[in-house]
């Protein structure tokens, strides 16, 4: 009978200044380590959809300079893409290879022209399609 008083006791008497303050703050960890981790997934999601964009860009130039089947001079070309509403600067490095009727591109695509790294890079390359007439094949 003695413990079945006690129980009622406690039970209305309800928590402690103490045990309240230790729930708020456990609340208040738990809610500090979701809020950091929604920021870093959203810094990565806009991350990576700038990482993708810009290779679509990188791509779109790469693509565009290889279908013109245009003979490329050595040197830089630069100029700017728009993608997903955005403006994208790039620049194609046209570097020479070992095969003289070969060469390679390198694609570098910035947000800013000012940037001093870019957001991606792609590399591919580009023939001569032009052969000398002694060396045509006629079929």
């Amino acid at each position: 009978m003695m413990a079945s008083k006690f129980y009622q006791k406690m039970a209305i008497q309800g928590f402690s200044l103490l045990e309240v303050l230790v729930a708020l703050a456990v609340l208040a960890i738990a809610l500090a380590t979701v809020i950091k981790v929604t920021g870093y997934y959203a810094e990565n999601a806009r991350y990576l959809r700038d990482k993708t964009l810009a290779h679509w860009v990188a791509m779109n130039v790469l693509t565009d300079l290889q279908v013109k089947d245009k003979w490329l001079d050595l040197g830089n070309q630069e100029g700017t893409a728009t993608m997903a509403g955005r403006e994208w600067y790039w620049i194609v490095h046209v570097v020479e290879t070992p095969d003289e009727d070969l060469r390679r591109l390198e694609v570098q695509v910035y947000y800013r022209r000012q940037d001093p790294e870019p957001v991606t890079k792609l590399e591919g390359f580009i023939a001569n399609s032009w052969v000398p007439e002694d060396e045509m094949l006629l079929f």
